[in-house]
């Protein structure tokens, strides 16, 4: 089913209200396109991480940085306040914070803004990769495309293993799924049989990484598995 017929089967929007919907996603598509032109030529690798409020985004990007040879700069992504990217700031990395006021999602021309700051203060000089941490949010976020080349879900232990097919639109987009806090898994009775299989059934052969803070091999993963991504040359074909 495409967007356009999901969107007109919504009994909560009529034909007018579909319109202008989709007359903003098409918009969006075509700056996401122009980001992914400038991306390549800037040499940028571009990842979109995506997940519900809480999920350890924040505290992954900080794990991410204490890694050699993975150098990146930061698009934050919150309603309000710019506390996400003065904390990363103090640990020395570049990040520049969007407010999005009521907005549950960053969209193309947000990131555009933001990508062209970060371009003009030299804060992409030396960086290989752009991280998009993006709204928490496990619904709007998922119908918006910026470009990336590589999106990452995260899905934090506390949340419990029964959301992939609860909220399907958002894990369709993930290239991966990282479950965050995994120390925690005994604690939480969470299944991890569960969550395999209920992401089997949605999209099949997408990796995932069971990540906890305190556990530094789990955090060179990732940054291994997004290195290895860049270095074949994927780009994600997700259709938003």
């Amino acid at each position: 089913m495409t967007r356009e017929q999901t969107l007109k089967q919504n009994p909560n929007l009529n034909t007018k209200s579909v319109q202008i919907v989709q007359k903003i996603l098409s918009k969006n598509d075509k700056k996401a396109m122009q980001l992914k032109e400038q991306y390549e030529k800037d040499n940028v690798y571009v990842v979109n991480f995506m997940s519900s409020p809480g999920s350890g985004k924040t505290t992954l990007l900080e794990g991410l940085a204490m890694c050699e040879d993975f150098r990146f700069a930061v698009i934050e992504g919150d309603l309000q306040t710019e506390r996400d990217a003065k904390r990363l700031q103090e640990k020395g990395i570049k990040a520049y914070q969007i407010i999005t006021g009521q907005a549950c999602h960053l969209e193309a021309e947000m990131i555009e803004k933001a990508y062209l700051h970060l371009k003009q203060k030299g804060d992409l000089n030396g960086a290989e990769y752009v991280i998009i941490e993006n709204v928490g949010n496990l619904v709007c976020p998922a119908s918006y495309n910026l470009g990336a080349d590589l999106n990452i879900v995260l899905l934090s232990t506390p949340e419990g293993d029964d959301k992939i097919l609860k909220y399907p639109t958002m894990f369709l987009c993930a290239d991966a799924l990282i479950i965050s806090k995994s120390d925690l898994i005994q604690h939480f009775e969470f299944d991890l049989k569960r969550i395999q299989e209920d992401l089997h059934k949605l999209k099949a052969n997408v990796p995932i990484f069971l990540v906890s803070k305190t556990d530094k091999n789990s955090i060179e993963k990732v940054k291994t598995f997004i290195q290895d991504k860049r270095a074949k040359g994927y780009h994600s074909n997700h259709s938003f």
